[in-house]
């Protein structure tokens, strides 16, 4: 919680997918402006001014006034705290290098409190350009010191570790421009994963998972790299490896001067010194060369310019010619002095991130500079004097770039080709020096001086002069060359009851048609029937695991209501997305107070259907039937009554439908019907007894077929589909120990009771004892709603806590639903589960039925099997057992 002048942000989420608010990445913030709620921005003097002092960009922000200008339109006319700091958070984004401009601030329905929503493309960068905006925003009301320079720099300082480098953000932007879908692996750093599941490919900077590990290795021996070259007729310049001062003049005496000296293991330029004429610049080269690497290379100097061929896939895209740090003398500055006016250039930042790179005035740039007539740091040039601060021109130590594609010769660009070739490398940066790139080598004594197996891209892509080359594209194309898949279908199911059952049915449906299913649910997440995630696994983040997981070609997701709201969605759009219905639960939490404020959060799976995927919707439940509004793809609704006038009316239009008629489960598209299988072949539904399974199976049909699978594989799917404990435990499971009819299940709402009421009064009937605990962090009229619920199929009860109160007292829950109890009706209190279930054993006979709601429902079929177990040894095992005193287990199937 941030505390300061009187606000406190109460609360700071970070939403990384499609969002209650949003189909992109957002803050959400709740701000208690406290003081300021009366204080709008008309009320202090100067106000405007300051803040656009610092920040005249905000000048173009339009807000609602719908024109640039509005914004500043607004704080005149007088706006409050809240909304100025979403505006102030949004521009110093843009400042820092981030392009977004979605923001919103809105009453909480509090005096004071906002709901502040703010789009970002770095999490840690956007939470720091809030926290900044707010204290710039103070300090401009009150006039207060506020240093904007030295504040933005810790910003961009920021932006710059967490933003992806040049390389990797031309790569990801080409991938977005396909819809190909991007997850970065690490806050920091380059790694990024494109595509889901079976198809992912993984790129750092612009190395990809197609890159050869010995075709790097190579490469970083630029011995070997030569030999390898130079065997094949690639001219590359004589030279070797030193190891000392003395190694290093000796070879340079052998191939004769001038030479370069470079670490034999080194990249971007470190530690190179060229063009050295003399034995003392040998012997100072190397020195800097070896504080990159014991192994230093002495190679012959080769005269002319720097250039870059960039090869991807075997095939040249790009080339720049590569110009070193430079300044030109004016006769009045230092050479100091001229560096630092060139590096305040807003595009030169330190590192590697940015367009360009500032110039470090070093050992290496000492070298250069007495090797042009004994200058200095301090020295000042001539006028117009050229003074060379690098002599190799890389951008990573401050050099330039120039688009040079269209001239270069078609048989250097072979010459490039074939040295990607040769060492094996995907994508290749060819590092070339002659006199004119648009002549063949072999005229000029050119040659490759060294190949790089990870090319950094900003000088095609920002080039300082010629025309940007887009060489994302074609890294993506070789990664997912002509329209490759890259996503797998996800069909991600919400609601309020049946999730799991309906995500366990899909999953069991598309492993039947032999596909890897990545499946996740609140009993865990699993890869086809392996767990590899346990507990309650219905967020995203358990929903990211799967689609990082490289065999799975399905994903099935259970999305609870809680993930959306703590970090939205897990992926940027789904293939199918399911609604199962929408009843009281969890209301009074996180700001959902009311059925039509859960529709709205369970909508949000919903909005993010592909438009060319679909949302299956029941049409039983009117709150969800209506969402058909909100997706742009094919709406499957599912009805237990092909009567149902939405479905009617739907089907009149030529929509899709899953119904019942006359006991067969029904396709229907438009008039066209097709008979899938009847219930009486479908195990769970209990003959077609059991109503909220067939609700269940229908949802999960309509999801399949939407999908594409064949209907003859769903069919299938449906008959050999269990509800067991060992595949849905808590969810209906039936079974007989010693002559009780035991039903254990998961139930803990109002919905869900009364499906299991009118499923047990399916049952054959029998005298029935409920031992039943409920969670607390729900409402006291749903909890009595829930229980009540009960009263129309149990006889006798046994009331408990659960494990975790809730911040409840102890028993509170059991004796309010006591309370609730009609007159006479036979009831214990229990401390816990286990209690509860010993209690209720002792009080069945065999014939009887004894129901269990848990929330850990293996645990509680343990007790009674163990409790089962003792029983039957007292009884001289008139039920057989076996060695180890099991109790009999058997399904329970009698159906009346």
């Amino acid at each position: 919680m941030l505390e300061t002048h009187g606000v406190t942000v109460r609360s700071l989420r970070v939403l990384r997918g499609p969002n209650l608010y949003a189909y992109m990445p957002v803050l959400h913030l709740v701000m208690d402006i406290g003081p300021y709620e009366e204080q709008p921005s008309s009320s202090f003097p100067g106000f405007v001014e300051r803040i656009t002092e610092w920040l005249p960009g905000l000048q173009k922000h339009q807000c609602s006034v719908g024109k640039p200008g509005g914004f500043i339109e607004r704080l005149r006319r007088g706006t409050y705290l809240a909304h100025i700091t979403e505006h102030i958070t949004l521009e110093l984004q843009t400042l820092m290098g981030f392009n977004v401009a979605f923001g919103r601030a809105r009453g909480a329905g509090e005096e004071g409190v906002y709901n502040v929503v703010i789009a970002y493309k770095e999490e840690e960068s956007g939470k720091a350009a809030f926290e900044t905006a707010l204290k710039l925003t103070l300090a401009a009301m009150h006039d207060e010191p506020f240093d904007f320079e030295v504040e933005l720099e810790k910003l961009l300082e920021i932006a710059d570790d967490y933003r992806l480098g040049p390389s990797t953000a031309a790569i990801v932007d080409a991938a977005r421009a396909r819809n190909i879908p991007v997850l970065r692996l690490m806050p920091k750093g380059s790694l990024v994963q494109l595509g889901y599941g079976i198809h992912q490919r993984r790129i750092l900077a612009s190395e990809t998972s197609h890159t050869s590990a010995i075709a790097v290795d190579i490469c970083q021996e630029k011995p070997l790299t030569n030999h390898l070259l130079r065997t094949v007729g690639v001219p590359v310049p004589d030279g070797g490896t030193s190891y000392s001062e003395d190694e290093a003049w000796k070879i340079a005496q052998r191939i004769g001067l001038p030479v370069v000296l470079k670490p034999e293991a080194g990249n971007q330029g470190k530690g190179v010194s060229v063009n050295l004429q003399t034995e003392a610049e040998v012997r100072e080269a190397y020195q800097i060369a070896s504080n990159w690497d014991d192994a230093v290379l002495v190679e012959s100097f080769i005269e002319g310019e720097d250039y870059r061929l960039l090869i991807v896939n075997g095939r040249m895209v790009a080339a720049a010619r590569r110009d070193p740090a430079l300044v030109v003398g004016d006769g009045q500055r230092t050479i100091r002095e001229l560096v630092e006016e060139i590096n305040a250039d807003p595009r030169r930042r330190p590192g590697h991130s940015s367009v360009l790179t500032r110039i470090k005035l070093d050992e290496a740039a000492k070298l250069v500079l007495t090797q042009q007539g004994s200058l200095d740091f301090n020295s000042v040039p001539e006028a117009e004097q050229v003074v060379k601060l690098r002599q190799n021109a890389n951008l990573s130590t401050g050099g330039t770039s120039a688009d040079i594609t269209d001239l270069v010769h078609p048989s250097n660009a072979r010459i490039g080709e074939l040295a990607a070739q040769i060492l094996g490398l995907d994508v290749a940066g060819i590092d070339v020096l002659c006199k004119d790139i648009s002549r063949p080598l072999s005229e000029q004594d050119g040659a490759i001086v060294e190949v790089n197996a990870a090319p950094g891209l900003r000088m095609h892509l920002h080039p300082t002069s010629g025309q940007p080359r887009d060489v994302g594209q074609p890294i993506v194309e070789m990664l997912y060359p002509d329209g490759a898949a890259s996503r797998i279908p996800i069909i991600a199911i919400t609601g309020t009851n049946g999730k799991t059952t309906v995500t366990r049915l899909i999953g069991h449906i598309y492993q039947t048609a032999h596909k890897t299913v990545g499946r996740t649910s609140t009993e865990g997440a699993y890869i086809d029937e392996e767990r590899i995630l346990s507990g309650d696994c219905a967020g995203p983040k358990s929903a990211q695991a799967i689609l990082l997981h490289p065999r799975v070609e399905v994903a099935v997701l259970e999305t609870a209501r809680g993930g959306i709201l703590r970090e939205g969605l897990a992926f940027d759009r789904c293939s199918v997305g399911v609604v199962t219905n929408i009843s009281s639960d969890h209301l009074g939490q996180g700001g959902i107070n009311t059925l039509e404020e859960l529709a709205r959060v369970k909508q949000v799976v919903i909005e993010s259907v592909a438009k060319d995927g679909a949302a299956i919707l029941n049409a039983d439940d009117n709150l969800v039937a209506e969402m058909a509004a909100a997706t742009d793809g094919r709406v499957v609704y599912f009805s237990q009554s092909e009567q149902n006038h939405v479905m009617e009316a739907h089907l009149a239009e030529g929509g899709w439908g899953v119904f019942v008629s006359e006991g067969i489960i029904t396709l229907a598209k438009g008039s066209d019907r097709v008979d899938l299988t009847a219930l009486e072949r479908v195990p769970f539904t209990y003959g077609g007894k059991i109503r909220f399974q067939i609700a269940n199976a229908l949802a999960a049909v309509a999801a399949a077929w939407a999908a594409g699978v064949n209907p003859a594989i769903i069919g299938r799917a449906l008959t050999t589909f269990k509800t067991d404990m060992g595949s849905m435990p808590g969810r209906f499971n039936l079974m007989e120990l010693n002559g009780v009819e035991i039903l254990l299940d998961y139930g803990h709402n109002q919905a869900a009771m009364s499906a299991l009421a009118e499923a047990v009064t399916a049952l054959e009937p029998r005298r029935t004892i409920l031992a039943i605990g409920l969670p607390g962090d729900r409402r006291d009229e749903d909890i009595i709603a829930t229980f009540d619920a009960t009263l129309a199929f149990a006889d006798e009860f046994v009331l408990y806590d659960l494990e975790d109160l809730r911040e409840r007292e102890p028993l509170e829950l059991p004796k309010m639903m006591q309370s609730h109890l009609p007159e006479g009706t036979p009831s214990t209190l229990a401390a816990n589960d286990k209690e509860a279930i010993a209690i209720a054993w002792k009080r069945v006979n065999p014939g009887d039925r004894l129901v269990i709601t848990a929330d850990i429902v293996d645990h509680a079929l343990k007790t009674v099997e163990s409790l089962a177990a003792g029983q039957t040894e007292d009884a001289e095992c008139t039920t057989p057992v076996d060695d180890r005193q099991e109790a009999d287990r058997r399904p329970a199937t009698s159906i009346h």
